[in-house]
This record gives structure tokens, sequence and C-alpha cells, in this order.
């Protein structure tokens, strides 16, 4: 049996992205989650792939429309990223935000955002495996450091050597 808290200590010491998925609830109100288990998966056709939990309240939300945003977050974003990492609704309030020309809610300074529908489903212990069929793809003007997520704690991605 593997101890949870030595596998979640082993696993958060694996730096990755930030990501925050966006989708509009049946009232049209923004909904969304923070995820740092997010990944390309195939370039023909191009698809992508991230983890919620089935317990998040934006999950059925992101199943029962199919389509949805991915941002790549910068550095700058450390408080929307807080704000979709939380339970239930009003997470947007106060962050800038507009509609694509796809439907898709797209968050203001974003290193980039990937525009999906859903392409398929599986099944990943507590987490469903959701895989996004990338339909649109938009790159900020300007570079923005991008966010990093590690031991529990968010922050810019120090320069390369």
């Amino acid at each position: 049996m593997i101890d949870a808290d030595t596998y979640k200590k082993v696993m958060g010491s694996f730096p990755s992205g930030v990501t925050v998925i966006t989708t509009l609830d049946d009232d049209g109100q923004i909904v969304g989650l923070t995820a740092s288990a997010f990944s390309s998966l195939s370039m023909e056709p191009a698809l992508v792939l991230f983890c919620p939990n089935y317990s998040s309240d934006s999950y059925p939300t992101l199943i029962r429309n199919r389509r949805f945003a991915i941002h790549l977050f910068s550095a700058e974003q450390k408080g929307e990223a807080y704000a979709f990492a939380k339970k239930g609704k009003d997470k947007a309030q106060g962050i800038e935000w507009s509609l694509s020309e796809l439907g898709n809610p797209i968050l203001a300074n974003a290193t980039a955002v990937i525009e999906c529908e859903l392409w398929r489903e599986y099944e990943g212990g507590d987490h469903a495996i959701l895989v996004g069929e990338v339909k649109n793809l938009i790159v900020a003007e300007q570079s923005p450091a991008p966010m990093i997520y590690c031991r529990g704690k968010m922050g810019a991605l120090p320069a390369l050597a």
C-alpha cells in the first residue's frame, strides 16, 4: 500500500505548469477549475488532456457542454489560479474575461489559450482524464513569464540556464 502523504510529497516535487479550464454553465455564467495535470497528447489530430477531480463542482458542466478553454497561466495570475481552485460559484468575480468566437469564456492575461471540444473521457481513479480536440489557439502578443506549481506553491518560472 502506498502512503498517501508520501505519494503527495513525491508527486508535488515534480514541477508543472498551471492551467485554468473554463466553460459556461446553463445560465451563461463562467465556471472552471485550476489544474496542473495537463499535457499535450497528439499532433494528428491535435489533442490535449487534463485531469479534473470527479468531485470538482465544474466537472459536470465541462462534460455536459463538451467544449472548454484551457488557459496556460502567466506568473502574474496567481490570484486567478487560486480563485478557480476553490469550490463554489462566482470564481470569476472581479476577473476580466470575454467570450471567444467559439463561445468559450477567455480569461485575460494568459500566456496562451487552447480552445477544445471534448474528444474522449477516460476513468483515472478519483480523477477523470478528459481529452480535448484542439479547435483554436490563442497566443499572447507579449510573452509573459509562465507560472509553475511545485511543492504546493505557485510562482514564476525562473530563468533557464
